[in-house]
């Protein structure tokens, strides 16, 4: 049975790194956090499937680049498992294709290996809330810098599927691609905040999304924001 079935309130989190280094930092830095501990650890995202069944971790910190089963396929896998844990990337670069596809697989955030540890600390807290750590300016500084390629016909699939949502799914769904918190766009839109709740779980339901990053790109690539290419 693991730490969490036994009732540990704490944050468990698990670190996917084959720099054993990094691994013993991170572990540091949970380690410093009362509210937080290690649940696992792995070198390699192969293994990351299996250790999260045994230990049932909240949050996986992974990095992208390994020389087994890299951090972008094990997110993939780790998403398509029933109630999965939310997924922090780890990288050196802070625009990246790959970063990308880990954001559209489903990973809450991205943090470069360089951050402050206290910053490393409260971004494991709020995706364990269920808070994206991704700002609306980094997502864009993201989609401008990797590769254009097919963009419009990114732009239509995902204007497609945006189709399958109600008027007001939609302008919910725009506002969360700007950034906007609950609170905020009850404020916006002249609704109650459990009210926004209710729209944006049905959006991530028809558009069979885990997460509001991904609802962000999917706004992003229908080029529904202000400042968005025609």
């Amino acid at each position: 049975m693991s730490e969490t079935e036994r009732g540990d309130a704490r944050i468990g989190v698990m670190i996917v790194d084959d720099d054993a280094l990094v691994r013993v930092g991170l572990v540091m830095m949970m380690g410093g956090a009362p509210d937080v501990r290690v649940a696992a650890e792995a070198e390699d995202g192969g293994q990351v499937v299996d250790l999260v069944r045994e230990h049932a971790p909240d949050v996986v910190l992974m990095d992208i680049r390994m020389p087994g089963v890299d951090g972008l396929t094990a997110t993939e896998r780790l998403r398509a498992l029933p109630d999965p844990p939310e997924v922090l990337v780890l990288t050196t670069f802070d625009a990246d294709e790959h970063v990308l596809r880990a954001l559209r697989a489903g990973a809450a955030g991205f943090l470069l290996k360089d951050t402050p540890p206290e910053e490393i600390v409260e971004s494991v807290r709020r995706v364990a809330r269920g808070m994206p750590v991704l700002s609306p300016e980094v997502t864009r500084r993201l989609m401008d810098r990797v590769a254009h390629a097919g963009h419009d016909e990114r732009a239509e699939r995902a204007k497609r599927r945006l189709e399958g949502l109600n008027e007001r799914e939609l302008e919910v769904a725009v506002a969360v691609g700007e950034g906007r918190s609950n609170a905020d766009i009850a404020d916006r839109l002249f609704l109650s905040v459990p009210t926004v709740k209710t729209h944006v779980s049905s959006i991530l339901t028809k558009l069979q999304l885990n997460n509001r990053v991904q609802v962000a790109l999917l706004v992003h690539d229908a080029q529904l924001l202000d400042g968005d290419s025609p």
